[in-house]
């Protein structure tokens, strides 16, 4: 008896363990979770999202979950339990609630090679921070004067290279006019130095990390890159020292009008934030704009009444020029690029340059019926919103036309609705994270187009296709040859 009475004194503590674990499971919410696939364990369903796919489709991985779950599915992806929306109401409810239910949460490898100061990882206020020092370098002013004649200068500098009968990469010819573009105006660097043509070379394998599988070890893309952006920022570093010193001796250059004079003057953000900073916005202003053009110049040449009725466009704007006797753009010009604007919507709908984007819930949210539990990831798929034909008809069909408020008769379709479907049109993000190069990317598209299609015709030398890796990518560099008009 007496060995058995330690037992008898534990019994009561054991049966309240018990009883609280049980009243635990039972205060658990049980979720009304959408259908889905949770796929292998840690894996999940990574490796068939992740598959490339023609980049004017959702893939077939979105194409068959959706047809068997839905628009909204539950999934395994890049190690998290995850919700994938590919629901326009869903995705604009995820965009207008960040910060108070949903939080950006991208994978940690994006954070290592683009940095923890880079503006696509930061949340909260060091997020609106940074977004209020690009927004100041972005102002309207800014792009009124200053930038649009940057942009017109260096879209020049492209294309008075390129010989009659010629054929080469319109993907390189987009991507050496975006870098050179930002390079110049975040650091002052210009076109053709040696020093610029070597950043680009550091930036090209950078970029190829940034879109390779995140693999640390030794001769994969995602190490090379993770070298490169060491040697990039150190790059950075000493143009900033130069400055530094420059300023405190007084010898400030008034040429060297740009991010990086700005930051160092107005800012009080440490090295480190200050490198990640000009690091991110160089990925991306670079990098989305060349892809945006580059898909403009595939698209257009399988849709001769745009042509035709940009050209008509921009050589009414070239007759108001040379009537007043101005050579350079100035905004009224661009405000007068209607159609061009309707090419640019139709050519980032169907492209579809940023495909998804990572969220988190920071609460347990309920939507149609379905929870999405506190700190699930989210993706709002972009991509499969602009290709909805409940929203778009006959979405994978380049109809500029959809986007003219009357609707006019010239394209081979119209949209359900121009005013609805707009609701939902999201290339660049939304909300408080909406991308604050927005207005930089449309003057960049609209200012190149305007020159290409008054000195050029073109047309595809090679098959190639854009593809989304997941990023969007064309596998040739997009092959052209060009006519002088």
């Amino acid at each position: 008896m007496p060995d058995s009475e330690p037992i008898f004194l534990l019994l009561p503590s054991i049966l309240s363990l018990i009883l609280f674990f049980i009243l635990i499971k039972r205060k658990q919410r049980r979720y009304n979770l959408p259908p889905g696939n949770m796929g292998w364990p840690f894996l999940g369903e990574t490796i068939g999202y992740l598959r490339p796919y023609s980049a004017t489709s959702v893939g077939e991985f979105m194409h068959q979950h959706i047809s068997r779950y839905g628009n909204i599915y539950k999934s395994n992806l890049f190690g998290e339990k995850t919700i994938v929306s590919a629901d326009a109401g869903l995705n604009k409810f995820i965009l207008q609630n960040e910060g108070r239910l949903f939080e950006c949460s991208y994978p940690r490898s994006i954070g290592g090679i683009l940095g923890k100061w880079s503006m696509l990882v930061l949340v909260g206020d060091m997020h609106r921070d940074m977004r209020i020092i690009s927004l100041n370098f972005l102002s309207n002013a800014r792009l009124r004067t200053h930038l649009l004649r940057e942009v017109e200068k260096h879209t020049l500098l492209v294309l008075n290279t390129w010989k009659e009968k010629c054929i080469f990469s319109a993907q390189d010819e987009a991507k050496k006019f975006t870098f050179n573009l930002m390079a110049k105006n975040i650091m002052s660097m210009d076109p053709g130095h040696p020093e610029t043509e070597q950043l680009k070379k550091e930036y090209v394998t950078f970029m190829k990390g940034v879109v390779s599988a995140p693999l640390n070890l030794p001769g994969t893309a995602y190490r090379k890159a993770l070298q490169s952006r060491s040697t990039i920022l150190k790059f950075i570093e000493k143009k900033m020292e130069v400055r530094i010193r420059k300023m405190k001796e007084g010898k400030e250059n008034s040429e060297e009008d740009d991010l990086l004079e700005w930051v160092l003057k107005h800012s009080n953000l440490s090295t480190e934030q200050i490198l990640d900073l000009i690091l991110s916005l160089l990925f991306a202003g670079h990098e989305t704009s060349s892809v945006a053009i580059t898909l403009a110049i595939y698209f257009l040449p399988g849709c001769p009444l745009a042509i035709q009725q940009l050209r008509e466009e921009h050589l009414e704007v070239a007759r108001a020029k040379n009537q007043s006797g101005e050579t350079e753009l100035n905004w009224d010009d661009y405000k007068k690029m209607e159609f061009t604007q309707c090419v640019i919507n139709e050519t980032l709908r169907l492209g579809n340059v940023v495909r998804f984007l990572h969220r988190k819930a920071l609460k347990d949210i309920r939507y149609k019926g379905y929870d999405i539990p506190c700190g699930w990831k989210v993706l709002p798929v972009i991509a499969a919103v602009h290709l909805d034909p409940c929203l778009f008809d006959h979405p994978q069909l380049f109809n500029p036309w959809r986007w003219q408020q009357n609707n006019g008769s010239r394209g081979a379709g119209t949209a359900t609705s121009s005013a609805s479907s707009s609701n939902y049109f999201m290339p660049f993000g939304g909300g408080p994270r909406l991308c604050a190069g927005t207005e930089l990317a449309k003057l960049e598209m609209a200012v190149f187009i305007h020159h290409l299609v008054l000195n050029y015709q073109w047309e595809l030398a090679d098959t190639d296709e854009a593809f989304a890796f997941p990023f969007v990518d064309f596998p040739k560099g997009l092959p052209i040859r060009v006519f002088k008009s």
